[in-house]
């Protein structure tokens, strides 16, 4: 079960994902390395969901309690490939890890984990999640990916209004 996301990047993807979260009703930290765009989403969320997000300068104190971590950095490989690395290492091994990519194979990008398993592909374009709600969002598995993970995938998309479609990485 969810009930604390980290979300690493506070770009437009991250602020946006940070609102939605917190309006779902689970506790939100928000983590940036530049002070200046972790400044511009307390100016986009404005004091509404304040209780439920934290604004938070480091990656392990953003994951040290998380039970999902979407990460918002540029999708190329170095990026993704970098972020995983350090998520895997920070998280508790309990703890999910979905990245959106549109065009890297989640396989490929979970096999650099010690926790294959728990991670998943958010295959949206940052556009097509801001503010559509109620539509369907795709999901990319690997033949790794376990059962309790897609069930807190599914629950998690349906408390913010999505209706989660999983598919297995055609890459695999």
């Amino acid at each position: 079960m969810v009930t604390t996301v980290a979300i690493i990047g506070a770009g437009p993807l991250g602020r946006w994902l940070a609102r939605a979260v917190a309006g779902a009703g689970f506790r939100v930290l928000l983590e940036d390395v530049l002070p200046a765009n972790l400044h511009r989403a307390r100016e986009f969320l404005g004091p509404e969901p304040a209780s439920a997000i934290s604004f938070v300068s480091t990656i392990e104190e953003a994951v040290r309690e998380a039970d999902l971590v979407i990460d918002c950095v540029p999708d190329e490989l170095e990026s993704k490939l970098e972020i995983l690395w350090l998520l895997d290492r920070m998280a508790p091994p309990r703890t999910v890890l979905a990245t959106p990519t549109t065009h890297l194979s989640i396989a490929d990008l979970a096999n650099c984990t010690y926790r294959p398993a728990k991670c998943i592909a958010i295959a949206a374009e940052a556009g097509t999640l801001a503010g559509n709600a109620g539509t369907e969002i795709l999901l990319r598995t690997t033949k790794r990916t376990d059962l309790e993970t897609i069930a807190l995938l599914d629950h998690f998309w349906h408390q913010l209004g999505f209706n989660p479609v999983f598919e297995a990485d055609p890459v695999e």
